[in-house]
């Protein structure tokens, strides 16, 4: 499965965080979350830790991920941030602006656009999962992600298959 980073405010604002965790466990279904933290009870001083630590831990997730997922409703220097730098490591990104947040998005992140890499997309929550599916199969070539070998209860299946061969072809050496 594929390592999505999620970014949202948490300095800039804590308004979004449940709509973050709704996010995050929708996103799930398309990979690992490097950054579930986000969509967690934190305050607006963020986590209580080093802020280098912090800087140096997301930027070493964020160069692990294949997929960067940004909600941009609520203004965060640090989302800018990190989108920007994403831009800069070539990742697939795709950033949401909901409908009727009472805010305008900056032309900086809007005009990032290209119908390609980089998606800016406005939305309803309700439209989530319908964008979601179109993002990651776009980026996985038209296939879905319950194609992509994801987990299923037929997982190893293929492996015992294997080892079974294997058995047969060494009792032939003998």
């Amino acid at each position: 499965m594929a390592d999505i980073y999620f970014c949202g405010s948490i300095r800039g604002g804590r308004q979004d965080a449940e709509l973050y965790g709704r996010i995050v466990k929708s996103l799930g279904e398309y990979g690992q979350i490097l950054t579930k933290h986000v969509a967690q009870d934190l305050s607006e001083k963020g986590e209580e830790q080093d802020e280098r630590e912090i800087h140096d831990r997301n930027m070493k997730w964020l160069d692990q991920a294949e997929f960067v997922v940004a909600e941009v409703s609520q203004p965060s220097l640090g989302v800018g941030y990190e989108i920007g730098q994403a831009v800069n490591m070539e990742k697939r990104i795709l950033c949401l602006f909901r409908d009727g947040c009472g805010r305008s998005l900056s032309s900086m992140i809007r005009g990032l656009h290209n119908d390609q890499s980089i998606i800016v997309k406005d939305y309803k929550e309700a439209d989530l999962s319908k964008i979601f599916k179109e993002f990651f199969s776009e980026a996985n070539n038209g296939v879905e992600a319950d194609d992509l070998g994801g987990d299923n209860d037929e997982e190893g299946a293929g492996e015992e298959e294997e080892a079974a061969d294997e058995e047969e072809d060494e009792g032939d050496d003998e």
